[in-house]
């Protein structure tokens, strides 16, 4: 295939768009093991604050890849887990992390 001749994929570039979006790839890594709090996600992934958080959280929802359950206890707790399309990509993560265990060295740059 020549070059003139390559077309990119829609569908391709906006899932590469929404991965590559700060700590969305991340969170979806935080959640593979199971539902968690906003706060549990929080203390997770230093550096992130909580507007971002709340942000990426939104984010992540409307386009269904988490969802957010509210409890109805006193106080209210809310969780956030992935559905179904969010689960998808944990094969995805998991392979990018042996991929990075076999050739990425902790303070390197690319």
């Amino acid at each position: 295939m020549q070059l003139k001749d390559f077309v990119m994929c829609p569908r391709f570039e906006k899932a590469v768009d929404l991965l590559s979006k700060r700590w969305v790839a991340l969170i979806v890594f935080v959640l593979i093991s199971g539902p968690r709090r906003f706060g549990e996600i929080e203390s997770c992934l230093s550096n992130l604050s909580g507007k971002v958080l709340s942000d990426r959280l939104k984010e992540m929802e409307n386009e269904g890849i988490i969802q957010r359950t509210v409890y109805p206890d006193i106080p209210v707790r809310i969780e956030y887990s992935l559905t179904a399309k969010g689960a998808a990509l944990a094969p995805i993560l998991k392979e990018i992390g042996s991929w990075s265990t076999e050739w990425i060295e902790i303070g390197s740059t690319m």
